[in-house]
């Protein structure tokens, strides 16, 4: 099946998210926009995976644990998992290694966790926009140990990303795919970066407004919607696949 997917989302726990971004106006959003594979990668959180996985579900879309983990390099990663015990391994490794700078609302914004009636069940009182003490080769080890995809994000952006903080892709990083933005062209990007022959692209809308949910995507064919489909696509292990991103 050819699988329209958005693999990341910001919802209102990012402290850059618009407070419309809670977990139902993000699912009734990806509903209309005719997504079947989402992921909500907030800023160094999952807490509100469960939730919007749940009600997801009930739309006929899968949704993916995970996060937006910022390196110590400064340098924006989606770590992606399945499972709910993955996705506390992953919480929990955030928690332990996320620098603990105290969050100001007014300057940064809200972070809140919220139910499936908009109310808020929760504040994160530290700023988690801050770095991780651990590098991005830490991170992406942690990641596939608890058997996850581990994805630098919007790599061709002049900030937060692994160009921008190191000047290159490392040969040595053990990545899964590259996440371009809008803003680029595989040809393009591979033209100023040498990269990994067979490298797999993909393009996310990195939304932090509910009318950006879906205008950028890719498109899989899975033999079914789940994540170890998913990860075939990814890996290249398996008849699952990822159409090519231009």
């Amino acid at each position: 099946m050819i699988v329209k997917a958005d693999l990341h989302i910001h919802s209102v726990i990012s402290p850059c998210a618009d407070l419309e971004m809670s977990p139902v106006n993000i699912v009734m959003r990806a509903a209309e926009m005719g997504l079947k594979l989402i992921a909500v990668t907030d800023h160094n959180s999952t807490l509100h995976g469960p939730l919007i996985r749940t009600l997801a579900e009930q739309h006929g879309i899968y949704c993916l644990y995970g996060a937006e983990v910022n390196t110590r390099e400064e340098i924006h990663c989606l770590c992606l998992v399945d499972t709910e015990d993955q996705r506390q391994l992953l919480q929990a490794f955030i928690e332990q290694n996320i620098t603990r700078i105290p969050n100001n609302p007014d300057i940064f914004g809200y972070q809140v966790v919220v139910n499936e009636h908009d109310e808020i069940v929760q504040e994160v009182d530290y700023l988690l926009h801050a770095a991780l003490v651990k590098g991005i080769d830490e991170i992406a080890e942690f990641v596939h140990g608890i058997g996850g995809v581990f994805i630098p994000a919007h790599v061709d952006r002049p900030k937060y990303s692994v160009t921008s903080q190191l000047g290159f892709v490392p040969p040595s990083l053990s990545y899964d795919a590259l996440e371009i933005s809008r803003n680029t062209t595989v040809d393009s990007f591979k033209r100023n970066n040498p990269i990994k022959p067979n490298t797999q692209f993909i393009r996310n809308s990195d939304s932090h407004f509910l009318s950006q949910i879906g205008t950028s995507y890719t498109e899989y064919n899975l033999e079914n919607l789940s994540f170890k489909c998913f990860k075939d696509s990814i890996l290249n292990t398996g008849s699952s696949t990822v159409l090519p991103v231009i």
